[in-house]
């Protein structure tokens, strides 16, 4: 468990140092549309490294539940974040275009699992 809670925390510090030059250092690089898309994968790293952060916590879902959607979540992070950066910054986007789309839907399904999880989890009386 450490292991991950590690892996989450470095995503959040690496989300903040990017977030940071986003803000200071690529608004005179990148276009304006470049730098919404950039914050934009910016903005959804931050809001799932805290989504692992919770579902680390959380009693009623179980440890296996918990490596398979951290798993997930961690290649969606990669895939959709990772891919608007390398458009942003020149990579042109119909080399990669399925890459962000494929990342969405594996961050949609990591919500989906984590919904499933806490569902078997809640103890009926």
């Amino acid at each position: 468990m450490n292991k991950i809670l590690s892996v989450i925390a470095f995503l959040g510090a690496i989300t903040i140092v990017l977030g940071a030059f986003g803000a200071h250092s690529l608004e005179k690089i990148l276009s304006e549309t470049a730098l919404k898309s950039f914050e934009t994968a910016v903005r959804y790293q931050m809001y799932h490294v805290l989504m692992l952060l919770v579902v680390n916590s959380l009693a009623i879902v179980s440890n296996k539940s918990k490596k398979i959607i951290s798993t997930i979540i961690l290649f969606g992070i990669a895939c959709f974040s990772g891919s608007i950066y390398a458009i942003a910054f020149g990579v042109e986007a119909k080399q990669i275009w399925f890459i962000t789309p494929f990342g969405g839907l594996l961050l949609i399904v990591g919500w989906i699992v984590l919904g499933i999880s806490c569902l078997k989890g809640v103890k009926m009386n």
